[in-house]
């Protein structure tokens, strides 16, 4: 039967396929990710005069980022318990609702600490945001299309950084970076949309159900995911996950800061880079995913691995600001958006029903724990050695690039693999 409404569904073109209310679904998830980063992206932009401000070392700045990630861990394993048990709308809901107070309260902030405080609760309700929303989009749209969409998806945190890229470099010398984290509240209004326009997804209603009527509920979800049979898939995405932080934040978390720091750049001449690489970000991530969806998930991530390493030392090492320009904004074609566009679908794909909120959002999130770790490390060297940003940030994202190919190529293929409400570790 399942073959059969494929072989029917694929008589049409794509987009028709999904229903009202699946698109309805996805959307939900894209305003809240592409709002996430926005929130969460325009730290990295205004950490120099953060420093300057408060009269603290830029170090002790970058900690507040390292805080911000590892909170999210927090905030995504209660959230994928929340989304497994009671459904994916309301973790989201709250979620938006979190990140977007905390980001508008940080602005306010009367000493650095208070700063840090909030900041670190808006990684709470980031983390949040994750699991329910990749959940949500992921469990409702067909297979067909699943790794184009998964693309979008993911690849809208490029939308974000955009938005807070293009924010910078036009109103920050007349809002101040308190300004800037003051419209941080916006993506609140994303919350009247979800709750009157979405449904939870079937699989998750049905999965539930048969929970219930079995009497096998899975009441913690997270121990599910450390059990004989899925260790092994739980250790190897969460080897993933930690490769891809470390990869994304060895080149964005400083590269605004070693402009600023190491080149003396404006803030125009900053955002030009970044806001460009962040629109091939979404262009790469969502043709990344189409091809995913004809050759398979790893192959589709490896291939843009390995094309992002030539890359590297030429806009960390070059003189001229048009190469410069040049090159970051060709990585965002492979290891801007390329790598990353694959994870909603190839992670909610890798889990059963009964536990993929939980063990989606603990697995991307302990990748976040030495991905923070990143900027205060590649700032220890850069400033005490002496060495400048170029250095640092180049080690890092090698390393990072190489355990990403490993991981992936340890890890199995999951294109064309179907949802399904039967109970599997219940």
């Amino acid at each position: 039967m399942a073959a059969v409404e494929r072989e029917t569904a694929n008589a049409i073109a794509w987009w028709k396929e999904p229903t009202k209310d699946q698109w309805y679904a996805f959307v939900a998830a894209w305003l809240g990710w592409t709002l996430d980063a926005f929130d969460f992206t325009i730290f990295l932009l205004i950490m120099v005069p953060i420093a300057e401000e408060f009269k603290v070392p830029l170090t002790d700045v970058a900690i507040v980022f390292t805080l911000t990630l590892w909170m999210r861990l927090v905030g995504a394993t209660a959230s994928g318990w929340m989304a497994d048990r009671l459904g994916r709308k309301l973790p989201l809901m709250i979620s938006i609702l979190g990140y977007s107070m905390c980001n508008f309260i940080a602005g306010f902030s009367p000493a650095f600490w208070f700063l840090l405080l909030f900041r670190a609760l808006l990684g709470f309700f980031m983390g949040a945001e994750w699991p329910a929303g990749a959940s949500l989009a992921m469990e409702t749209w067909p297979i067909r299309s699943r790794g184009f969409m998964s693309g979008v998806l993911q690849g809208s945190w490029g939308l974000g950084f955009l938005l807070s890229s293009l924010m910078y470099g036009i109103f920050y010398n007349d809002i101040g970076w308190r300004g800037m984290l003051w419209v941080g509240i916006l993506p609140a209004l994303a919350l009247v949309y979800i709750r009157y326009f979405v449904k939870e997804p079937e699989v998750w209603l049905e999965n539930r159900k048969l929970q219930r009527t079995q009497q096998r509920e899975v009441r913690v979800p997270l121990l599910k995911i450390f059990k004989r049979g899925m260790l092994g898939n739980t250790l190897t995405t969460c080897w993933f996950q930690a490769a891809g932080f470390v990869t994304y934040y060895s080149i964005n978390s400083l590269f605004a800061t070693h402009l600023q720091h190491d080149l003396n750049l404006s803030p125009k001449l900053i955002a030009t880079p970044i806001a460009f690489a962040n629109i091939l970000v979404f262009l790469a991530s969502s043709g990344w995913g189409w091809v995913s969806d004809r050759i398979g998930r790893r192959p589709a991530m490896i291939i843009p691995a390995l094309c992002a390493i030539p890359l590297v030392p030429i806009y960390l090492f070059s003189d001229n600001f048009t190469w410069v320009v040049i090159a970051f904004v060709a990585q965002g074609l492979f290891a801007g958006g390329g790598m990353y566009g694959q994870v909603p679908s190839y992670l909610t794909e890798r889990f059963p029903t009964e536990i993929r909120g939980t063990a989606t959002g603990f697995c991307y999130h302990v990748g976040a724990i030495p991905g923070a770790m990143v900027p205060p490390i590649l700032t220890y060297f850069a400033i005490t050695w002496n060495l400048g940003f170029a250095i640092p940030m180049l080690v890092g994202t090698l390393f990072g690039l190489a355990n990403f190919i490993l991981s992936v190529a340890f890890g199995p293929e999951t294109r064309g693999r179907e949802m399904v409400p039967e109970l599997v570790v219940a």
